[in-house]
């Protein structure tokens, strides 16, 4: 009798060493092609403050998230090498140009590495560098959308849950954001809510932090004729809250973790610019981004978020649904 050899998957590791939410979703293209290539799903090393763990773990090409504690210099590099020995992963796939990185692999006892080329940080396109990386190593050329997987059945329960009618359009407001520069005033939301008050049977979910700045403008809104109409997701986890988002038939956010969790679960998403490099919401087809007026461009130090037009969200939105 011939015995079966059943060859046992790759452990791989992705490395991802960027901040928020928006920048691990932005490089989920590349870590579903990874998981593709060699047909086994991926490690993830990133940030707490990615919050990966909270939206990715129904995701079938994730195999689990690692959090890298606090640098610690040389002796924080050796802990986290022995940390990541203990996964025997046989490769790792790095998005950026750090030597500690390289070196922390080895330490690890990891075979193969793929990383950005060491010391070009600057000016490194944010998805360009990750492309030519995967291009590079496994001749796969990435043109997909980020994609967050959630299950059926947990969208089907939470729209009975909060009574989502299907005659109704059920808008994610995402009116929060990282910083006190992406926040739009409450008035630009609710000039929009306006102009479709006639036209369109609405449900507003108002997605947001407990920042105090970000709480008033959720009570800006609230304390209005359209309190009824408006759904806080200010007490909801993460987890909680993308049922939700995926029960929605578009997006109006902020630049912040919002825009990118929608987009990356099918939604179609308004990306409101007002202080950020514009690739932030503009990377995926989903994406829909408006710029303040009387700006060519977007960027750092743009300071817009008075200059976002509520009569250019209405024509989006509008062209949108038609």
């Amino acid at each position: 009798m011939i015995s079966k050899v059943y060859k046992l998957p790759v452990k791989i590791l992705v490395i991802q060493n960027k901040m928020g939410i928006g920048d691990t979703v932005i490089y989920l293209p590349f870590i579903k092609a990874i998981s593709k290539k060699f047909n086994c799903p991926v490690s993830l090393l990133v940030k707490p403050s990615s919050k990966a763990d909270e939206f990715l773990d129904q995701t079938k090409y994730i195999d689990q998230v690692i959090y890298q504690k606090k640098n610690d210099g040389i002796l924080g590099s050796i802990k986290l090498a022995r940390e990541l020995g203990k996964y025997n992963f046989e490769k790792v796939f790095i998005f950026n140009s750090s030597i500690r990185f390289s070196l922390v692999s080895r330490l690890a006892g990891i075979k193969k590495i793929y990383q950005y080329p060491l010391f070009e940080k600057k000016r490194q396109h944010i998805t360009g560098a990750a492309k030519k990386l995967i291009k590079d190593n496994l001749s796969i050329d990435v043109n997909e959308n980020p994609e967050i997987q959630i299950s059926e059945n947990l969208i089907r329960e939470t729209s009975d849950k909060l009574n989502i009618k299907e005659d109704e359009i059920n808008i994610l407001l995402a009116v929060g954001g990282s910083g006190p520069t992406k926040r739009i005033p409450s008035k630009t939301f609710l000039e929009f809510m306006k102009k479709i008050k006639n036209m369109k049977k609405c449900r507003f979910f108002l997605a947001t932090g407990k920042d105090e700045d970000e709480q008033k403008i959720l009570n800006e809104i609230l304390d209005t004729e359209f309190k009824d109409q408006c759904v806080a997701l200010d007490n909801h986890s993460i987890f909680e809250t993308l049922p939700i988002i995926k029960n929605c038939n578009i997006a109006i956010c902020n630049d912040t973790g919002f825009s990118h969790l929608s987009s990356a679960l099918g939604v179609k998403t308004i990306t409101l610019m007002a202080d950020s490099p514009l690739i932030y919401g503009s990377y995926s087809t989903n994406m829909y981004p408006i710029i303040p007026d009387g700006e060519e461009i977007v960027s750092h130090k743009t300071l817009g978020k008075d200059k976002i037009n509520p009569e250019k969200i209405f024509n989006k939105f509008i062209s949108i649904l038609d």
